[in-house]
Order: structure tokens, then C-alpha cells, then sequence
């Protein structure tokens, strides 16, 4: 059987995975797609510029980032609509933590044919790096930079019944792993980094033994932070019934005394209590 796998790009918007450290990732789509496209859509044309240097070819290269404005949209539509448009992130799978996704909304409002070119992808790679369940799963992307914020954003996240993964830089991932394990409680977790690089590394372990280990090592490069699904005894109380108790209690006590409270009736973590009581006052108010 013959499988033809080349041929000239139709008009339309690619969007196009590229390698999240061994070059040799990407495909021989993406590389045709690359070579052929109008006009390129990059984070940071130096990024996509010494990739096309690598492949051997130049292309146009338009800057589309975070602080991309509908008229850069606009012009990227226009092109899609007459020839191939690539969309590219600095690394792995666009979409993913940027904010492409509205540049392809639009340009399918607009009528503009959406062609996906599928490859590396940090979250996914790190998922099976892990060993932790993967039967459900849920992307967090980076969690704030502010301790208070963090925390809250933390607790919001204390019940789903997933593994949880997240994006985090080496000089904050001791204080990210630390406020995890005070929050979740112990849980399996697995700090994931260099994917695909020389030094790929993966450490496993618990959220405290983590935390333990990083709090005298600073790590190198880009990381991704898979945290296991709740504990079996993190998921026995009803939640109901902890709801009901921690109104109950904060009608009568400050919320630090309420949560200690319904922490000690019903076997939890104190801490992650709190920051549930002050996140759902942030949401309320």
C-alpha cells in the first residue's frame, strides 16, 4: 500500500506542534506545513526563527502572543482565507496554556478551514512519565504568583477526582510543592523537567518527600508537576455534611476556628479547610 505524505498545504489555519526539547520530535508534516505556510504566527520570532534555521528555510514570521490584538488577528484571518497560515507556540502544542484559542474561534467564525498538525505536548508527555492514574486528569496551567491566591486556587482544586497537573518554574516549584502538601495532604506527586533534553529528569514520591527534596535544590529548566488524584481518606466524609458543618460553625466562630473545628469532627486538614472557607468568600463577594 502506498501512502502519500506530501502535499501542498490548502488555504487555512495550521496549527502545528513543535518539539519541547529534541528536535528530532518534530514531523515530517509540521516540516512541510513550516515550509510552505504564507505566513507563520509565533510567540517569539528568535524562538521560531532558529528552529526554520535549523530545518534550512526562512519563512514570513508574525508575532502572536499574549498581547496579540484583534487587528493582528484580523490580518491573520485575511492570509488564512487565501493560503496556508501555520500557528505556532515556542515549544509543544499551541493552545495549551496561550492564548490561541481565540484566533482559532474567530477564524472559524470567519470561515477559515482549521487543520490540526498533532505532536509533543508537555502535559501529556508528563502524564506518562508519571505513573500516576490517567484515566482522568485535569490541567491547571500555572497557579498565581502570590501565596494567598495560590492557596485559595489550590483548595478550589482539592476535590476533583483527578490527577492534577500543573505548570511551574524551577524557582518556585519548593513553595508550590509545600503549599500542595499542606493543602491536599500527602499525596503521590511527580515533578517532571527537561522533557525530551539531555537532562530529562522525573522524581516521584509524596507531596512532603517533593517538597523536602526541592526546598534544598533549586532544578534547572522548564517543569511540569503531576499531583495524584484525593487520598482514599481524603474523599470518605461527605461533602455535605461539610458544607453544613462549616456553616453551621462560622455563624458562631471566626473561619480559623471554624475550620478547626470541623477539621477535628470530620478527620481533615485544617489548612485546607481554611482556604476553602476563604475562597468561597472570595467567589461570594
Amino acid at each position: 500500500m502506498n501512502i502519500r505524505v506530501t502535499h501542498d498545504p490548502e488555504p487555512g489555519l495550521y496549527i502545528v506542534a513543535t518539539p519541547i526539547g529534541n528536535l528530532g520530535d518534530l514531523s515530517t508534516r509540521a516540516r512541510q506545513v513550516l515550509e510552505q505556510a504564507d505566513l507563520i504566527a509565533c510567540e517569539d520570532s528568535r524562538v521560531t526563527g532558529g528552529l526554520l534555521h535549523h530545518l534550512g528555510f526562512k519563512r514570513p514570521l508574525v508575532r502572536y502572543d499574549d498581547h496579540a490584538r484583534p487587528a493582528d488577528r484580523e490580518r491573520l484571518i485575511a492570509a488564512a482565507l487565501l493560503g496556508p497560515v501555520a500557528l505556532v507556540s515556542d515549544a509543544g502544542t499551541p493552545l495549551i496554556s496561550d492564548p490561541g484559542y481565540r484566533l482559532v474561534r474567530e477564524a472559524r467564525e470567519a470561515g477559515v478551514a482549521i487543520h490540526s498538525v498533532p505532536g509533543p505536548s508537555a502535559v501529556i508527555v508528563a502524564l506518562t512519565l508519571a505513573g500516576l492514574p490517567t484515566d482522568r486528569f485535569y490541567f491547571h496551567g500555572f497557579l498565581p504568583n502570590k501565596a494567598g491566591a495560590r492557596d485559595r486556587e489550590i483548595a478550589g482544586l482539592a476535590a476533583i477526582p483527578a490527577t492534577l497537573v500543573f505548570y511551574e518554574s524551577a524557582k518556585r516549584i519548593a513553595a508550590c510543592l509545600a503549599a500542595l502538601h499542606a493543602i491536599l495532604g500527602d499525596r503521590e506527586a511527580a515533578v517532571v523537567r527537561e522533557i525530551s533534553k539531555k537532562f530529562e529528569e522525573t522524581r516521584t514520591g509524596t507531596l512532603s518527600e517533593l517538597a523536602a527534596y526541592y526546598a534544598d535544590v533549586t532544578p534547572k529548566g522548564e517543569i511540569v508537576l503531576v499531583v495524584g488524584p484525593p487520598l482514599a481518606d481524603a474523599t470518605e466524609a461527605d461533602d455535605d455534611a461539610v458544607e453544613s458543618a462549616l456553616t453551621e460553625a462560622l455563624a458562631s466562630m471566626p473561619p480559623g476556628k471554624a475550620a478547626g473545628e470541623v477539621a477535628r469532627r470530620f478527620g481533615l486538614d485544617r489548612k485546607a479547610l481554611y482556604a476553602r472557607i476563604m475562597a468561597e468568600r472570595e467567589s461570594d463577594g
